[in-house]
């Protein structure tokens, strides 16, 4: 029997050897991250219910959970949230492959680069807001300049990124394909996109974090429904609860749909021989 295959085989009983509080500990890790939005959660409602403040403008938990309710009661809170998860969904997939093209063009091609990068970091400094008039002029008042303004927001990470990656890969590494004769296709896919992709996979989550960002000014321009609607609802009607409940749910949609990328993009980075820190190990 071979080495590597007794080491193989072996990986299973060695896992069964491990304590049970190690491995249960595991299931709980994720957990962790809760304790910080819960304790200041309970916190406030304890205050709120104690007397030292009214929570009108800040409203407690309780009351958060209360429009929470009534807004799933009426279906408005699947409406806004379907309305936004569409347009965020539809301008990530946009900005993503524009994102890519560009970043994986002017990353090989330095004439390229030399080309576009200048006016692509210059627009890159242009605020969201800015682009709000001119959108409104070309793509009108109604979905597609929506999308259009968060496919700009994801554009440019995703664009840096690539670029960046390709321009970072270790010189001895494409000098070995060269060696060996490797074709431009083959260079890619052997070569460039296995040192591109753990910089590609973080340059997605930031581009994702700014679609969610590029959506609430999205969804400023005239809006009936999505979550940045309820924010300009609650504020006009004075409804601090609304904004808050509308806020939150930003932040669970942000978190879980970074969750799912990072989940699914896992298996593509397990050949990745990278750090673990001691209490993971």
């Amino acid at each position: 029997m071979s080495l590597v295959r007794m080491t193989i085989e072996a990986r299973p009983a060695a896992a069964e050897l491990k304590p049970a509080g190690v491995r249960s500990a595991r299931y709980f890790k994720p957990m962790l991250g809760l304790i910080l939005p819960v304790g200041l959660a309970v916190g406030w409602e304890l205050i709120v219910r104690a007397g030292f403040s009214d929570g009108r403008l800040v409203p407690p938990p309780s009351r958060i959970y209360e429009e929470f309710a009534e807004l799933a009661r009426t279906g408005e809170l699947v409406r806004h949230v379907t309305a936004t998860l569409a347009r965020v969904a539809i301008g990530f997939g946009l900005g993503t492959v524009a994102g890519t093209l560009f970043g994986a063009v002017a990353g090989y091609s330095a004439v390229v680069r030399r080309l576009i990068d200048p006016s692509l970091q210059g627009l890159r400094a242009v605020p969201s807001i800015a682009w709000i008039p001119l959108f409104i002029l070309w793509l009108g008042i109604f979905e597609t300049s929506k999308v259009a303004l968060i496919a700009v927001g994801v554009f440019f990470p995703i664009y840096l990124g690539v670029m960046g990656a390709i321009l970072a890969v270790d010189r001895k590494v494409v000098e070995v394909g060269r060696v060996f004769r490797l074709s431009g296709p083959a260079m890619v896919r052997r070569i460039l996109l296995p040192a591109v992709l753990p910089t590609y996979v973080v340059s997605l989550r930031a581009g994702l974090g700014l679609g969610w960002m590029f959506v609430i000014a999205a969804e400023f321009m005239g809006a009936s429904e999505g979550l940045g609607y309820l924010l300009i609802d609650g504020q006009q009607l004075g409804k601090p609860a609304e904004i808050v409940a509308a806020i939150l749910a930003f932040a669970v949609l942000g978190k879980a749909t970074d969750a799912i990328l990072a989940m699914g993009t896992a298996p593509f980075l397990r050949w990745q021989d990278a750090f673990v820190p001691a209490e993971e190990a």
